[in-house]
């Protein structure tokens, strides 16, 4: 992958940038905001690093607001100091799509980079999900069961699609959350199974053989 770390910490920029090299990935550097924004918007990039705070007249979600903005839907990673919850409720609304805090293990790092990057590149091939007789057109936003459409609201279709990417896995309540809902802790509510309730009603009612499925005390499965 062709990845950007955009990290003032020259050691951290240092640390990072070499672990990710041998790896086998290919890393350009940026050192402050200006010239981060400057490589994004300018080069194609399979997935963005980028700090939080920036010197260069542009922080990291001032980057990250930017690209998105533009049309980008770059993968970003944010690595930061800053580690409570509104910061990283900040992050996510700015656009970003992980974020990881310092100190970290370089392990982490890099399978979180590589995850980005396989999901980017799974959403950019498939444009129709299905699972046994059950289609999704993501351009359309459009779902059909048998050849039946499905009247399906947003949070309904987000939670499908996380399901149907995750076709025969054990997806947790933890993993919708964070999917679905950009919740990175646990709201105490039963809003998923509420979803949930719903979402089933309206793919399996009528079908002789369901397709979600409850998996005890771990979560959902979808599966022909």
């Amino acid at each position: 992958m062709r990845i950007l770390l955009i990290e003032d910490d020259k050691e951290v920029a240092q640390f990072v940038r070499k672990g990710l090299t041998e790896a086998g990935h290919a890393v350009d550097h940026a050192g402050t905001g200006r010239d981060g924004l400057f490589l994004a918007a300018g080069e194609p990039y399979d997935v963005v690093v980028v700090d939080r705070m920036l010197p260069g007249g542009i922080d990291g979600l001032g980057i990250v607001r930017a690209l998105r903005e533009s049309g980008s839907r770059v993968p970003v990673l944010f690595l930061t100091a800053l580690a409570d919850i509104d910061e990283r409720v900040r992050g996510f609304k700015s656009g970003g799509d992980d974020y990881l805090t310092k100190p970290f293990a370089f392990a982490e790092l890099l399978a979180r980079v590589e995850a980005l990057g396989r999901r980017a590149s799974q959403s950019t091939r498939e444009t129709v999900l299905r699972v046994g007789d059950l289609e999704l057109d993501l351009l359309a936003q459009k779902a059909a069961r048998a050849g039946q459409p499905i009247d399906l609201k947003a949070r309904e279709f987000r939670i499908l699609e996380y399901l149907m990417r995750h076709a025969g896995q054990v997806v947790t309540r933890t993993m919708l959350l964070e999917a679905v809902w950009d919740y990175h802790f646990d709201p105490q509510t039963n809003v998923i199974d509420v979803h949930m309730s719903r979402l089933r009603s309206k793919i399996d009612k009528g079908f002789d053989k369901p397709l979600i499925h409850t998996v005890r005390n771990a979560g959902y499965m979808i599966q022909a």
